[in-house]
């Protein structure tokens, strides 16, 4: 189903289920309840499920690249260990790192490929998995919003800013970082801004949480930030943000992409725009290699 045939009342229940208001029985109830041009609303939110299956654009079996799962020390975090998806491209290098931030469910199918993808353009890439002192992700999203969810929320981020300085420091990298990550992703890439320092070369954000306004000051990282034209929640913080930026001579800039949904990145659900997912991406590996080279 494409997205023009999804009605916009079901779009608002798949963002409240996404973002963990209510639980997938709630969404599908609610959903049941709407009728949309004599049709029932149920077979638009199956719709809008993610599917992983054709989310891929990279094979881990490419040539181009080598996928491994690293393990690595994480003081101050969930469990003092973290686990990550590491994937180095093809040649000698040294290359620009590049960390890859999930959403609120853990290392999905989807983030990983956009790490292979991020190898494939030349960055040794390193996608963290934030459920991985509880056990990993569980294989579908549900549970991995749920298991989220249970983490305590600062050893969480302390866990992203030790994967960010595990992939800065590995052999393979020259030693320069940029951090990207969708939706709670994105607010964790901000966040890294914040508490880096000149650790951070470069982070480019995708539809997630503002940095905190009075932590602007300590950014030293060139920051490129995507937004979804229909994303009211992420959106309104985008004034405060983009002046705190501005007052303290951040170098930055900021993308809306016209006829977009939170979420038009990823590619496995209805809410992909492939046009502006591809501006997206061109724009973001154009921004690293600026800064990471």
């Amino acid at each position: 189903m494409r997205q023009d045939e999804i009605d916009d009342q079901v779009f608002d229940l798949y963002d409240e289920y996404c973002h963990g208001h209510i639980d997938r029985r709630e969404f599908f109830r609610r959903a049941a309840q709407l009728t949309v041009a004599g049709v029932s609303a149920v077979a638009m939110a199956e719709a809008l499920l993610p599917n992983y299956a054709e989310a891929q654009e990279v094979l881990f079996t490419d040539e181009r690249l080598k996928a491994t799962r690293v393990d690595y020390p994480s003081p101050g975090g969930t469990s003092g260990e973290m686990r990550g998806y590491l994937v180095t491209p093809s040649g000698e290098g040294p290359f620009p790192a590049v960390l890859v931030m999930h959403e609120n469910r853990g290392l999905n199918p989807y983030v990983k490929d956009v790490a292979r993808r991020f190898a494939v353009a030349g960055f040794l890439a390193l996608a963290p998995d934030g459920l991985s002192p509880i056990g990993g992700y569980p294989g579908n999203d549900d549970e991995g919003r749920t298991m989220q969810r249970t983490l305590d929320q600062a050893k969480l981020r302390q866990d992203m800013v030790n994967s960010a300085r595990y992939v800065r420091s590995h052999e393979r990298s020259n030693g320069k970082l940029g951090a990207t990550g969708f939706c709670w992703g994105g607010g964790t890439t901000n966040f890294l801004a914040t508490e880096m320092g000149e650790e951070l070369n470069a982070g480019a954000p995708f539809y997630g949480s503002a940095a905190a306004t009075d932590k602007v000051a300590q950014i030293k990282a060139a920051i490129q930030v995507h937004y979804a034209e229909d994303d009211q929640r992420v959106n309104a913080m985008r004034p405060e943000y983009e002046a705190a930026l501005k007052a303290n001579g951040v170098t930055y800039e900021m993308h809306t992409y016209p006829g977009t949904r939170h979420g038009f990145h990823n590619y496995s659900t209805p809410r992909y725009d492939p046009e502006a997912a591809q501006l997206a991406w061109e724009r973001m590996v154009a921004f690293f290699n600026e800064h990471l080279n």
